[in-house]
């Protein structure tokens, strides 16, 4: 193997460089190695040297070796200590097999970076591509992909060119064995192996790699991880194939790079379908499956969207037949309705026709309609998540994954677990020792990690109780500032009531709150499972989503939550009201509307998830492109004359690790937005759809052009995250069915309208849906001074609020009435029947709906079929070469012998 140091030439220096290091190891011995300390340089450097025209390449110097990994390093006032790390752990990479070639920091753009590129050679890849059971192909695939769809040509504006989605033929695959070369298609050593592929080995090598002396065994001293953790080295990261705005010069260079961006990246493109295979073929399975599932989730937004936006318009098309609002705006009769004070001592008394404006908005999204677009998008998430599991199946099948996880379960052992777990014992299936964790430590960890989850969860609803007790407090200083009945209780403007300024106002808090809380739980979410030392990458990413999920949950949901089944359910009545923390704080609990709570459950929505997506955006696109703006402006003036390849890649994002946990549960919080409380915004959809549609692009204009080039990774599905998708949508249909009977104030009407109204219209459902209480009745401190509100005309002697109790002078005063126990079993009949309604539809459609393609299952079972015949032909031709050459070495006297045996092995084979 060659090492090879100092600065780049041009290509006669190359040559001469090439055939002096032929020289030298042929003086040592032939291996062709050179000094570790010999990073030395040639004379006769100048700068033009700067600006030779082959530093754009992805190959090393001899420009036939491919470069598959880079690392960087500075020297720094720790550099002996580091430089001897980094000199047993080169040393142990070159003992592996691996290739690798140092470039000098006066070639760098800072002239302080050093770079270490990697290449593995033919041997390494396949005795790796051995180890992890890498599947390659044997055989052409001769199953057809799929058959002409009827009226294909309508969507031929979506489609991208067949060599951009099917970069490369199909083929059936089998686990690469390194002693049965033959038995697979190679045609070319060097390009057997794709680069991402490559990368992944490289990768595996990297990350098992000890850097501690021979003779030594310090097992703390193992893995990349570590010595970039250590400073040891700054980066390390495969490399782009190419510039994304321009193809590579080299022939041999894919371009997949540029094609990415050009068919997938570019805004332009949004209505175009996603290239999944080249994306697969570049960046990895695991990529390739998330960009999958974005696209298919989007894709079935599509249909929410436009029923959403149907019911949205039945709102707006009834709005002329609302007979509630138009009885509330009257103001013969609105106008006459004289409400109790809504909270204590500041507030005053007020008429029902000032909640005009906010009646009318009610309507919008509680009408007839919204308990439709409830039922249909209880069904509408079972069909998203049985048809993605038939599109994962067959990626599945598409991609090599049928059976991934099962045979790489014990290959994807974390380091850190090797590392950690000093105790060792036998494996009962491997009969192989291994590393574990010892059961009083395991718990002991579990404890902490769960006190810590608990504790963190604590502090969210303590945040989310003093927002409640902001709204209160909040709510009582608005109205506190409105005297004059003349104003309508307006604060600022004809449109902002007190109302509605406490929503918006605690909406936005809470949105900050949830965004600072994120911060800290982020932090702290990671070290806890780093803590628990899970064993494998997924059981470590599965643990890490199930506790950023439930914190998640909690922290951006609550709020919707507390008013949606919360508020305005634990108020009292006036003379006898709730209290939030006692009588004595005066922070009464909060009221809804006349027309409900569902208004405020609407404006919560609305600001927390499009606020949540906004920033999102910011963060994801315009900052990246603020702070690259510059140095890509420098950058693109022929970076190739003066940056290398790896120089160019090096100043890119690292995409950690985690890169993809964090776009899933942004995905995932945003399913939960559309499918929790859809039934109080049918717009929600809508929303998520425009969202998705540049999220697809941003995410794909990151990974392009702002990202180092990902360390290639396989995945089957989308993991942990199915079952919470499964389980949200299991709670999508009890929370709407709640919102619909107790946050809506469709039962009611409903009730009315059937059991109450004397000709079956709405007419004076406000007048029934408002109890009587004596003002004489009421304390001195839960209202004003009267004499402060001298509009309120003597005569007038009772006021108004919301609930169904019998009037004073009724021998069961201010108890409830008959008509609130008839609304109370609606509601709950309501709820019961709307469940088992949508849960008999979705298992029914889920039993339908098989997970796995008949034609699917077809193709796998004849891919295991061809590869028994193909692998027994092959071992029956072999043991007949191998006969025929023991027949032809052994003596004449044992022919009949070996005849026999000959025979008796045919026939059992």
């Amino acid at each position: 193997m060659r090492r090879i140091t100092g600065k780049a030439k041009d290509e006669t220096l190359i040559e001469l460089q090439s055939t002096a290091d032929s020289h030298t190891g042929d003086e040592n011995g032939g291996n062709g190695v050179s000094s570790l300390s010999d990073r030395g340089t040639l004379p006769g450097h100048t700068e033009t040297d700067k600006l030779q025209p082959n530093k754009d390449t992805v190959f090393f110097r001899d420009g036939v070796r491919r470069i598959d990994f880079v690392l960087s390093y500075v020297d720094d006032k720790d550099g002996e200590k580091k430089q001897e790390r980094r000199r047993e752990f080169e040393a142990n990479l070159e003992k592996v097999g691996l290739e690798l070639e140092t470039e000098d920091k006066s070639d760098s753009k800072d002239q302080k970076t050093y770079f270490l590129k990697i290449h593995a050679p033919w041997d390494v890849l396949a005795t790796y591509a051995d180890v992890l059971k890498i599947k390659v192909p044997f055989k052409e695939s001769d199953i057809p992909h799929s058959h002409d769809v009827p009226l294909e040509w309508l969507s031929q504006p979506f489609r991208l060119p067949e060599h951009i989605m099917r970069p490369q033929s199909d083929y059936f695959t089998y686990h690469f064995d390194k002693t049965k070369t033959d038995f697979f298609l190679i045609n070319d050593k060097d390009t057997f192996f794709p680069p991402s592929t490559r990368n992944r080995i490289v990768f595996y090598i990297l990350a098992r790699c000890p850097y501690y002396k021979e003779g030594r065994r310090d097992k703390d001293k193992t893995g990349i991880k570590r010595l970039l953790s250590n400073g040891t080295y700054t980066a390390a990261f495969p490399v782009h194939d190419c510039r994304y705005w321009k193809r590579a010069r080299d022939a041999e260079c894919e371009s997949e790079r540029y094609n990415l961006y050009k068919h997938w990246a570019k805004f332009l493109c949004f209505y175009k379908e996603q290239p999944l295979n080249l994306i697969r073929k570049y960046y990895g399975e695991k990529i390739g499956i998330y960009f999958a599932w974005l696209g298919f989730y989007t894709e079935m937004l599509f249909f929410a969207a436009v029923m959403g936006l149907i019911c949205f318009t039945y709102g707006v098309l009834s709005y002329d037949d609302n007979i509630s609002s138009k009885e509330i705006c009257d103001a013969n009769i609105g106008g006459n309705i004289v409400m109790c004070p809504l909270c204590d001592e500041k507030c005053p008394f007020w008429r029902l026709n000032t909640t005009c404006l906010s009646s009318w908005q009610s309507h919008l999204f509680d009408n007839e309609g919204t308990v439709f677009f409830a039922i249909f998008m209880g069904i509408w998430v079972t069909l998203f998540l049985e048809f993605w599991k038939r599109r994962q199946a067959r990626l599945e099948y598409e991609w090599d994954l049928v059976d991934f996880e099962e045979e790489q379960q014990q290959l994807q052992i974390r380091p850190e677990f090797e590392i950690r777990c000093t105790n060792r014992r036998l494996n009962k299936i491997t009969q192989e020792m291994e590393p574990y964790l010892p059961i009083t430590s395991k718990c002991a960890r579990f404890c902490l990690s769960g006190a810590t989850v608990l504790f963190w969860i604590s502090l969210i609803v303590a945040c989310i109780i003093g927002v409640i007790a902001y709204r209160l407090a909040v709510y009582a200083a608005f109205a506190s500032i409105i005297k004059d009945p003349m104003r309508k209780i307006q604060l600022v403007g004809r449109f902002i009531t007190p109302q509605l300024a406490t929503s918006v106002t605690a909406s936005c808090i809470n949105f900050v709150i949830i965004m600072i809380l994120n911060f800290f739980y982020e932090r702290v979410a990671i070290w806890i499972t780093d803590l628990e030392i899970p064993k494998t990458h997924l059981e470590y990413e599965n643990r890490l989503t199930m506790k950023m999920f439930l914190f998640q949950f909690v922290n951006y949901y609550s709020s919707c939550f507390y008013v949606a089944f919360f508020k305005g359910k634990f108020v009292g009545y006036p003379g006898n009201y709730s209290y939030m923390f006692g009588s004595s704080t005066r922070l009464r609990n909060e009221e809804c509307d006349p027309g409900g709570c569902l208004i405020e459950l609407t404006t919560q929505l609305v600001i927390v998830m499009a606020g949540k997506q906004l920033w999102g955006n910011i963060q994801e696109a315009l900052l990246p492109l603020m702070r690259n703006w510059w140095s890509s402006r420098k950058g693109r003036h022929h970076p190739e004359n003066h940056y290398s390849r790896w120089e160019q890649d090096h100043v890119l994002q690292n995409f950690s690790q985690l890169g993809l946990f964090y776009e899933y549960l942004e995905m995932v919080i945003q399913f939960g937005f559309i499918t929790l409380f859809v039934a109080s915004f049918p717009l929600a959809p809508l929303l998520a759809l425009f969202n998705n549609i540049l999220e697809i692009r941003v995410d794909a204009w990151k990974f392009t052009t702002q990202f180092r080039r990902p360390v290639a990774s396989k995945a089957r599905n989308i993991g942990a995250w199915q079952e919470i998708l499964n389980a949200v949508a299991i709670l999508s249909v009890v929370t709407n069915a709640f919102i619909m009977a107790f946050t809506s104030d469709m039962i009611p009407r409903m009730v009315y309208l059937y059991a109450y109204s004397e000709k079956a219209s709405m007419k004076d459902y406000v007048n029934n849906s408002l109890s009587i209480y004596t003002i004489s009745h009421i304390t001195s401190h839960n209202m004003l001074n009267l004499t402060t509100d001298n509009w309120l005309d003597n005569s007038t002697t009772t006021c108004r609020y919301r609930d169904y109790r019998y009037p004073s002078g009724h021998q069961n005063a201010y108890a409830r009435t008959m008509q609130f126990w008839h609304i109370l079993a609606a509601k709950m009949a309501f709820i019961i029947i709307m469940e088992h309604v949508v849960f008999v539809v979705k298992f029914f459609v889920a039993w339908m709906i098989p997970d796995i393609p008949s034609d699917v299952k077809a193709r796998i079972k004849r891919e295991r079929y061809l590869i028994q015949e193909y692998l027994h032909n092959y071992e029956v031709e072999r043991l007949k070469l191998q006969l025929s050459a023991s027949f032809i070495t052994e003596p004449q006297s044992e022919m009949s012998l070996t005849s026999d045996k000959h025979e008796v092995l045919s026939e059992c084979l």
